[in-house]
């Protein structure tokens, strides 16, 4: 099938003077923001980077904002509200694994057949990730309404953090589906090249969000004071409207991909083949997801402050590697697309130029996190025991951004063509042979307490990254078939 005609090869900007670089970059800087209709299998590659990188940095930029935010409202609560909503994160991590591995199988179905210019089996396979979306979150979603309580027991939680965040909890876990949805379409989006509608998606979810959360967790103007229960009301209210925008922009074809009425079908071979690549996915995640579940109890182990520290040093963490995924998505949709226009070399120069970048600006925000780690923590809490934990955290698992800069990029690679297995069987073995042993190892017997549990991570990410080096210079991912 031809691509639409709006559709135009990416063609390199003029640049033959110093000032001339600068105006094209300029020029690419607005078009990536405002949206391209450009081929990502032909042309600039460096352009390319530059247009689906750029919206999806600020779409995560903006999640940034909102962690920061969030946790520093939440922070003013005390200890037993920021250690539930760490447990909270521990259980939805569940939830994030199922919806980040139908992400993976999304992006690469989708961007496969964009770079087989087959762009209605593209919507075809938009639709059947939706619908598996929606049939996943509808039971977890009970589950987490009716056994939040217990569920905070069996994490180790006190009873005094089981009174303040169960409500939260179930207000979180009962809401999954507005997750599903807003991570699915916009992995609909990416796999189509059409990062901006992402961007807008999230941004506009997460500005209703960060309107709402002080004026419902304090009660400001006429809106009750729900204490943390008022985040969780906040944070859906702010997700389903993104949910609402995606789905305007997908019917009323303002994207790179359109949905037609008769596209809303049960697809059942391509539903299988989705599944297929899914299921290997959302094991993929499910591993770091659950391991990270098994290092929250190690740390409550050692008290509220513990847990607390580490929540907050977390956020922060995930601040700095939020933009870094915005490079890796685009490393993720350039493979995808490149793997079905037959160009497997450019598809493998993108993920090594993408990785370098991502080093860089990683190297950077740790020299900034290791110098600034105190005054950093302290912006959130002045609990003593809270802020020693945060940064003990926030400084150790900073050492090892350099390694995490190339294996998070290389991850995203083998997920966009596809190959779903080799990071999965790399995750059991980094993470659940390795981490949590090592975590347990040192924070127990060798009697380290939760400074262990933060080295061990570092020492795991890292190990992670350079066994991902060499299965992809193997090459094996170029002839994955989806």
């Amino acid at each position: 099938m031809n691509p639409p005609a709006d559709i135009q090869p990416l063609t390199p900007s003029p640049a033959s003077r110093p000032e001339g670089r600068w105006a094209a970059l300029w020029a690419d800087l607005r078009e990536a923001v405002r949206g391209t209709q450009q081929d990502f299998t032909q042309g600039s590659l460096g352009r390319a980077i530059v247009l689906l990188s750029v919206p999806t940095v600020l779409e995560m930029s903006m999640e940034s904002l909102f962690g920061i935010v969030d946790v520093f409202w939440v922070a003013s609560l005390g200890p037993d509200a920021v250690a539930a909503v760490g447990l909270t994160e521990g259980l939805l991590t569940l939830i994030f694994a199922a919806a980040m591995g139908l992400c993976m199988g999304t992006t690469a179905m989708v961007a496969r057949r964009f770079g087989e210019k087959d762009h209605v089996g593209a919507g075809v396979a938009a639709v059947q990730s939706i619908l598996l979306g929606l049939l996943i979150s509808l039971p977890v979603g009970l589950a987490g309404i009716l056994f939040t309580p217990q569920l905070f027991r069996l994490m180790g939680a006190s009873p005094e953090v089981v009174a303040t965040g169960s409500i939260f909890g179930a207000i979180m876990l009962g809401g999954n589906a507005t997750i599903f949805l807003l991570f699915l379409i916009n992995a609909i989006f990416r796999g189509a090249g059409d990062a901006v509608s992402a961007m807008r998606a999230l941004w506009i979810g997460n500005a209703v969000n960060l309107l709402l959360d002080p004026c419902l967790i304090f009660g400001w103007g006429p809106f009750p004071e729900m204490g943390v229960t008022g985040n969780a009301i906040a944070t859906n209210i702010g997700r389903g409207i993104g949910v609402l925008y995606q789905v305007s922009v997908l019917y009323r074809g303002r994207s790179r991909l359109v949905i037609r009425r008769e596209q809303l079908r049960v697809d059942w071979p391509v539903l299988r083949r989705l599944l297929r690549v899914s299921l290997s996915g959302m094991f993929q995640f499910l591993i770091p997801m659950a391991s990270y579940l098994v290092l929250v109890r190690i740390v409550a182990m050692f008290g509220s402050a513990a847990l607390a520290g580490y929540t907050i040093a977390l956020r922060i963490i995930i601040v700095a590697i939020l933009p870094s995924w915005g490079m890796c998505n685009a490393a993720a949709t350039l493979v995808g697309q490149n793997l079905g226009a037959q160009k497997p070399d450019r598809a493998e120069k993108s993920v090594w130029t993408i990785g370098f970048y991502n080093m860089i600006f990683l190297c950077g925000v740790a020299v900034i996190f290791i110098i600034f780690a105190e005054p950093m923590i302290q912006f959130f809490t002045q609990d003593s025991a809270v802020v020693t934990f945060g940064i003990d955290c926030l400084r150790l698992v900073s050492y090892g951004y350099g390694f995490y800069a190339y294996g998070m990029v290389l991850v995203q690679a083998f997920n966009g063509a596809g190959d779903t297995d080799t990071p999965t069987i790399i995750n059991v073995f980094c993470y659940w042979l390795f981490q949590l042993p090592l975590a347990y190892a040192l924070a127990l017997p060798f009697g380290l307490g939760a400074h262990g549990v933060f080295l061990a991570i570092t020492v795991a990410e890292s190990v992670l990254a350079l066994v991902s080096i060499f299965f992809f210079r193997l090459g094996r991912w170029k002839e994955q078939k989806i």
